[in-house]
């Protein structure tokens, strides 16, 4: 109970002072979790009792469940902020993860769709039914706006300025951010306002811009499902996700001349060098275009 308590306040004054998000607290309380059994069933140790051993072996049972290099340096940096934050609290006198390294991770590049495959993908919804004409005007505004899947369920129609083109929204660390939209995706919005979004509502009210025909805000497992049935229908025979659009987003910006600051800023990344992975996708790009069309290739 003492622990379970620790990890409650750690993960408020995550919530309150470093404004994560959901998603990211839900990862750290799941880390601890399974931090926490570890030690219990290993060692029977609470983690302010723990050592830099019995760290690693937590890293390395992770190893051993084949979790991925990302997935244990998430789970080490979880529970670093957890430690730093009992120092802070003066629980413990020590950090028994200050040794312990991080895992070298690969850095794969970002899987993305051609503007081929974008475009079957947007003609794939029915726009002539209130679920197609959300569905057409979220697919339009994930790939114009290189939102995140849990900022585009998020957006209210006061978000939203149809007249500038502009979107305000609030992305990791509840930083807000203006994105430019384009021409397509806001016509897309107004029709679904005015024909789609009434007849799913009905006679309920939502300040959510995109909702169900429920009346309740679109989530994030919902619009994955109607993402793969609509790339089932425009034949894409690749794994994609509702990231990929915004990958997609960011590639074709760079691939027709856009700067780097720009496309960070419009993605909401806090260090460039985030940003700076979508550099080796041209990379990959010219070296195709060059195997493929020199005569000495």
């Amino acid at each position: 109970m003492e622990i379970e308590a620790a990890v409650r306040e750690f993960l408020d004054y995550c919530r309150i002072e470093k404004a994560l998000s959901k998603n990211s607290l839900e990862a750290y309380g799941r880390d601890l979790r399974r931090y926490s059994e570890f030690l219990a069933s290993s060692s029977n140790k609470t983690p302010s009792s723990a050592s830099a051993e019995d760290v690693r072996g937590f890293v390395d049972s992770l190893f051993g469940a084949k979790l991925s290099s990302r997935s244990i340096a998430r789970a080490l940096s979880s529970l670093r902020g957890f430690y730093r934050y009992l120092l802070i609290a003066e629980r413990i006198s020590d950090d028994p993860t200050a040794d312990v390294a991080l895992p070298s991770q690969w850095k794969s590049l970002p899987k993305f769709l051609t503007l081929e495959e974008v475009d079957r993908l947007l003609a794939a919804p029915d726009r002539q039914t209130p679920r197609g004409a959300r569905d057409f005007a979220m697919l339009q505004l994930l790939y114009a706006s290189g939102l995140r899947v849990s900022e585009l369920i998020s957006v209210e129609r006061a978000h939203l300025d149809l007249n500038l083109g502009v979107l305000r929204t609030r992305g990791k660390g509840d930083k807000q951010r203006l994105v430019p939209v384009g021409g397509q995706a806001l016509e897309a919005i107004e029709s679904y306002e005015q024909y789609g979004r009434p007849e799913l509502l009905g006679r309920r009210i939502s300040a959510h811009l995109f909702v169900t025909n429920r009346g309740g805000p679109m989530t994030r497992q919902a619009f994955w499902k109607l993402l793969k049935r609509y790339g089932l229908e425009a034949k894409i025979m690749k794994v994609f996700s509702p990231h990929s659009l915004r990958h997609s987003f960011a590639t074709h910006l760079l691939e027709r001349g856009a700067d780097l600051r720009s496309v960070q800023t419009m993605l909401g990344h806090a260090d460039i060098s985030s940003t700076q992975i979508y550099t080796h996708v041209l990379r990959e790009r010219l070296r195709a275009v060059y195997d493929q069309r020199h005569p000495r290739a």
